[in-house]
């Protein structure tokens, strides 16, 4: 009787419309449905359900999954319209953009079911690996949260935290760096000379993680950091900003620097904030309805309102808001600034030394301008840094333009030029999916599918996680060491 009770029952038995509900209910990928689609007969027929639009139950999940994503639920009837075209009419292939442009910037879900972001800041770099932290590189002012004997790490290191926490999310730029865990509190350390880590009570470096009690009852879901502030974005869409505000870059309406974080009062029907970055001294904010806002420091055009003047308030970009483009994603470089829009187009503004914004030229566009060069292609992530920029395609390929000193662009045919004026296939990667790319003053790393690393560029300061090379010209593999359980290892720090 028992037996009988829990028999088995074959998926194909299960009623068409509870299939559905299993494949819509979003545990899976767009990779996972297209798998299903190609072994199972089940999952591949349409059963009568939708037969004209939907060519099967997992095209039809696909469908659902779309519609209730965030992104693509805000978007407008055209854009959403011009996404689906983009992606030649499969729906898979628009649940796997949607998902690809999530994982980029955020994290990276591993074939081996590992969870992993890479984050590279001036001269260290951040890994996040199954919640737990690592970091390698210069420790100048603390940032590696090492302690302060730490000068330096040569290979990636796990940094603890005063009790037991998940991490979600990092952001390193120059000296200080900020960590979001799993319940929205977030930790900082690195110079905190300008009150950037947003510990008023001192103003000297914090060597170690330390939790931001302004922050306490508002939990986050993002910080980006700048060369000496830091923006936090609560889980709720408020912006808050602390450290030094010469440029206007906190988006107080003024520049008066603040020692602890403080909202910003956003234009009245912006909705809410989706996602922020920081450059040096300015910021870009990009909204739940699309538009993006910048303000701080107006150099090298980095604001998009095609002049150079500081904003003190978060002011639309109205080259997107004219033409209707929803975008998605911002990057914001040292002189220049990147974004990616819901239809998988890159625009690209500000200073077009070495050819950084990847016109084919080296002018500087004051307002954002399709970068033709990749019109073909569907990207789901951009990355600016010093004088280059790199974008990620929905098939995990990477490109790359700008600055080639050091070889942080991955080209190793340097003594060429020592610049790329157009975005320029990595053939060094070709064989990998690339998941998430992140890129430093001179060097960058990525994460494909597989959770592998590869980190090219300089290394001087062993910011590659490599103590033996002082330089890659073209991507080489990382290898971590990872910290087995209830087992200590010593750091290799010196």
């Amino acid at each position: 009787m028992a037996a009988e009770r829990y028999r088995p029952v074959s998926i194909e038995d299960l009623p068409s419309q509870l299939v559905i509900e299993i494949l819509s209910s979003g545990r899976l990928s767009a990779i996972d449905l297209l798998h299903l689609e190609l072994t199972s007969r089940t999952f591949g027929g349409s059963h009568g359900l939708y037969p004209h639009k939907f060519g099967s139950l997992v095209d039809y999940a696909a469908y659902q999954l779309c519609v209730s994503h965030s992104v693509y639920g805000k978007m407008e009837r055209n854009a959403q319209r011009g996404l689906f075209d983009r992606c030649g009419g499969k729906w898979k292939r628009v649940l796997r953009f949607l998902q690809s442009v999530e994982q980029s910037s955020d994290m990276v879900e591993t074939s081996a079911g590992n969870q992993m972001q890479i984050t590279t800041g001036r001269y260290h770099t951040l890994l996040i690996s199954n919640s737990s932290l690592y970091s390698c590189g210069s420790s100048l002012c603390g940032v590696l949260g090492n302690g302060p004997e730490t000068k330096q790490c040569v290979t990636f290191t796990r940094i603890n935290f005063p009790s037991p926490a998940q991490v979600v999310q990092v952001s390193a730029s120059h000296n200080h760096a900020a960590f979001v865990m799993q319940s929205g509190e977030v930790f900082t350390c690195g110079d905190n000379s300008s009150f950037c880590c947003g510990h008023k009570d001192t103003n000297r470096p914090i060597f170690r993680p330390r939790l931001v009690e302004a922050l306490k009852g508002l939990p986050c879901k993002q910080v980006a950091t700048g060369l000496n502030f830091t923006v936090f974005l609560t889980r709720q869409g408020h912006v808050y900003t602390c450290g030094a505000n010469t440029h206007g870059q906190l988006g107080q309406g003024d520049t008066i620097d603040s020692p602890a974080p403080k909202m910003i009062e956003l234009p009245e029907g912006i909705g809410y904030i989706v996602q922020i970055a920081a450059g040096p001294s300015y910021v870009l904010a990009v909204a739940d309805n699309g538009v993006v806002y910048s303000f701080g420091s107006g150099s090298h055009f980095c604001l998009g309102h095609g002049e150079q003047h500081d904003e003190f308030q978060p002011r639309a970009i109205q080259t997107f808001k004219r033409k209707g483009i929803h975008v998605v994603r911002v990057s914001a470089g040292d002189e220049h600034a990147v974004a990616l829009d819901s239809s998988g187009y890159v625009y690209t503004w500000g200073k077009g030394y070495c050819g950084a914004l990847g016109h084919g030229d080296e002018i500087d566009k004051t307002t954002p301008e399709l970068l033709n060069k990749l019109k073909s292609h569907l990207a789901v992530q951009v990355c600016a840094r010093k004088r280059k920029t790199f974008v990620l395609g929905d098939n995990g390929s990477v490109y790359g333009c700008g600055w080639m000193g050091f070889g942080s662009l991955g080209f190793p045919d340097r003594g060429v030029s020592d610049k790329i004026l157009s975005p320029r296939i990595l053939d060094s990667l070709r064989a990998h999916h690339v998941s998430q790319i992140s890129t430093g003053l001179y060097h960058t790393v990525v994460v494909t599918n597989r959770g592998k690393l590869f980190g090219f560029g300089d290394n001087e300061r062993a910011q590659l996680g490599h103590d033996t090379l002082r330089g890659c010209l073209e991507p080489t593999e990382i290898f971590i060491q990872e910290m087995a359980d209830d087992v200590d290892i010593v750091p290799e720090c010196v």
